[in-house]
This record gives C-alpha cells, sequence and structure tokens, in this order.
C-alpha cells in the first residue's frame, strides 16, 4: 500500500490509540460515530478555560474582546475551509442534527401545504424527522428516492420526482451506513433547475474528502466538530446568505438581537440572528486546531489513505470471508465497511470483535428506513479514519476468521 500520510506520526497525536482493551491493543474503527481528538485540540479547550474565557461579544473588557476574536477567527477559518463567499453565511449550531433542524424549522416556515420535499433512502434520521416535524406542521409533502443494488442513488428516479411543486432536495454528501458518494454538484443542479433549494449533509464527508461549496451548489451544508476531529457539541450550518436573510430567527433570546421592547423586537445582522444566547465559544475556538489538523494533514492524502485501507480490508473479506455479506458498494465509496457474519445477529459479531480489542459500530446507525429497504435489522460497521493503520485492517479481518466458527 502506497502512504502519502505519516500515520505513526499521527498517531502520536492521539493517546487514546495507544490504549488497551481488555488485554489488547484498542483498535478504533468506529470513526464514522465520532474520530478521535488530536492533543492540539484538547489543549487548545484546556487553554480556553484556564486563560480565555469570558462570555463573547458582549463585554468591552480585554478577555471577552479576546475570546470573541478567537471565536471569530474559527468562522473565519471555517468559512475559508469550505469555500463559503462570507463569515456570515456560516452560522455555530451544537452539531449537524441541530443545523438540518435549523433549516427545516426556519427556511420551512417558508413552504405551504402540498410543497414537496425530497429526500433518499439512505438519509440519517437527523434528515428525515425534521422535515416529519415540519410535514406535521405546515402540510408539505415528503418524496423519497431510491437507491440501486450497489448502494448508489438511483439519479434517474431521483429526477423524476422533481417537479413545480418541489421545494427543498435534501440528501447526504456520503451515506453513513452505505459509503456511498452522492453527486452532490449534479443533484444541486437539479434542485435549481426545478426551482428548489438543495441542503446537503456533510457529516460523513467532511473530514475525508475536500468540500468547495460553491463549487457543489449547495445553498446549505452541514457538518459536525466531532467527526473531524474536533470538540464535541459543536456544528456548522453554511447557508446562502440571501436565503439566511428571508429565514425567520430559529431560536429567540439573547445575541440574536438589534433591539427588544415589549411590542416589538429587531433581529441582529448574520451570522448572529440565528445564534440565540451563549455559544459554546470554547469549543468552537479549539474548533480551528481541528481544521488546522485537517489542512496540515491534508485531506487529499487522508482520502488516498483511507481509500487503500478500504481496498485492502474489502479485498480481504471477499476472498477469505465468503460468510460477510457487504452492504454498499458503490464505485468510489467512502471507507466505511457495513457487514453481516452469515446469519449472526450484529450485535453478537460486534460484540466478539470488541473482546478483541476492534471497536466497531452495531445497529440500525439512525437509518431504519435505509434498513427496512435493505431488508434487515441492522450491520456492523467498521469505518477508518487518517491514524487508522494497514495492521488495524488486518486485525479486523483476522478478528472475523477468529470469531466466525462461533457464531456460524
Amino acid at each position: 500500500m502506497t502512504d502519502t500520510l505519516d500515520v505513526e506520526r499521527l498517531r502520536s497525536l492521539f493517546p487514546i490509540l495507544s490504549r488497551t482493551v481488555y488485554g489488547r491493543p484498542l483498535v478504533y474503527l468506529d470513526n464514522t460515530a465520532s474520530t478521535q481528538t488530536p492533543r492540539p485540540v484538547v489543549e487548545a479547550v484546556t487553554d480556553m478555560y484556564y486563560l480565555h474565557k469570558a462570555n463573547v461579544h458582549r463585554g468591552v473588557h480585554f478577555l471577552s474582546q479576546e475570546a470573541t476574536d478567537m471565536m471569530e477567527a474559527t468562522r473565519r477559518m471555517t468559512a475559508a475551509f469550505i469555500g463559503a463567499p462570507s463569515t456570515e453565511e456560516i452560522i455555530f449550531t451544537r452539531g449537524t442534527t441541530e443545523a438540518i433542524n435549523l433549516v427545516a424549522s426556519s427556511y420551512g416556515e417558508l413552504l405551504h401545504e402540498g410543497d414537496e420535499v425530497v429526500l433518499t433512502t439512505m438519509e440519517h434520521h437527523a434528515n428525515i424527522v425534521p422535515w416529519q416535524l415540519l410535514r406535521e406542521r405546515r402540510g408539505i409533502v415528503i418524496r423519497v428516492a431510491p437507491l440501486l443494488p450497489d448502494g448508489s442513488l438511483d439519479m434517474d428516479a431521483l429526477r423524476g420526482l422533481l417537479n413545480e411543486r418541489t421545494k427543498v432536495v435534501s440528501v447526504a454528501h456520503v451515506s453513513n451506513v452505505l459509503g456511498t458518494v452522492n453527486p452532490v454538484a449534479e443533484i444541486a443542479a437539479l434542485a435549481h433547475a426545478a426551482g428548489a433549494v438543495c441542503v446537503v449533509d456533510g457529516a460523513q464527508a467532511i473530514a475525508h474528502i475536500p468540500v468547495d461549496v460553491k463549487a457543489i451548489g449547495a445553498d446549505f451544508y452541514v457538518f459536525s466538530s466531532h467527526k473531524m476531529y474536533g470538540p464535541c457539541g459543536v456544528g456548522v450550518l453554511y447557508g446562502r446568505r440571501e436565503l439566511l436573510e428571508k429565514m425567520p430567527p430559529y431560536q429567540g433570546g439573547g445575541e440574536m438581537i438589534s433591539h427588544v421592547s415589549f411590542e416589538h423586537t429587531t433581529w441582529a445582522e448574520l451570522p448572529f440572528k440565528f445564534e440565540a444566547g451563549t455559544p459554546d465559544y470554547v469549543d468552537i475556538g479549539a474548533f480551528a486546531r481541528a481544521i488546522e489538523f485537517l489542512q496540515e494533514t491534508g485531506l487529499e492524502a487522508i482520502a488516498a489513505h483511507e481509500e487503500a485501507l478500504l481496498r485492502h480490508a474489502t479485498a480481504r473479506i471477499t476472498a477469505e470471508l465468503p460468510a460477510v455479506r457487504i452492504y454498499g458498494t458503490a464505485p468510489g465509496k467512502a471507507a466505511i465497511i457495513s457487514f453481516l457474519l452469515g446469519d449472526a445477529h450484529p450485535y453478537d459479531t460486534g460484540m466478539l470483535l470488541d473482546k478483541l480489542g476492534i471497536a466497531c459500530r452495531t445497529g440500525h446507525h439512525c437509518a431504519q428506513p435505509l434498513m427496512t429497504s435493505l431488508g434487515i435489522e441492522g450491520t456492523v460497521r467498521a469505518s477508518f479514519a487518517a491514524y487508522n493503520t494497514l495492521a488495524e485492517a488486518d486485525a479486523l479481518v483476522d478478528g472475523l476468521h477468529r470469531i466466525a466458527p462461533m457464531l456460524l
């Protein structure tokens, strides 16, 4: 395997990777759920609490202005990282889930009964349930594009769903179960041709492939810090300025106002209109170090490394373990392997792998409609990150060899 990353140097930044579990070296393959956090990010959190903690935007004193400057520097870095034209188009949230809820709740207020929102079968619950809540409030119609047998999106079916009633097309950039990388630029163009806006859930793409929201043509793009080596509790909503300006506030309170009286309240300018209350400025400030980590490591190098691990593990599983069924085989998929070992329950497989020190995810992965379409209840999911090694990919396959006789 050709490796353009100094993986051992990367691993030295993550103390948790040197842990043992049940007396065995930890093999962490649950990166789709949450990546681990490198020392510079953790140290930035500590530094913020020890030396820079003061509420942002409202104070005239030095510490408040300093913390404000650090938070806004992260906003500028985030905008540049995803190619957003303006920092005013970057809204900080608690995560991808809140960001989608913000769009569904706020932009959803502009929709009317009978307007249609198009989703896909592969969506995470976070990109399904907020639109269902909007359906209950506004009487919208949800339409769902199916998948092809390899787990890729049926683009012909998607085109057939778009019409003059379509107002929103909301899709995952990368499936958290199948690893499918959707052609989001093409989907955005189709949405625009139908007069709709395009929402892209980038939670599983942002730490693995370069993202340029302008090149994609996304009207909204959302992601979470904790899936990109950053702190928990921080998310990002990118939204086109002209859309954000039309949208009503998502929450009310401090920071998002210009003037308040009991008779009438006016809203703050973007981005603060959508950031009610005290933000998590400590973790937002530290999030900048996660962006720096990705920039210094190089997303192209990360993508090549992860693809090589995926190719190696998949080839071994396919050749050596005929009882393993892999779900999601679309060309160019991300480094995610969802599988079942014969008729064994995924929990049993995951539990036995855990006893070998191998951390995978089991269950429906917050994608129950996808599981229903596949005719299963759940899978075991192994997912790779920049710090994973060829030896860890082998450990997964060797572990399956070891537990297979116990379950089959």
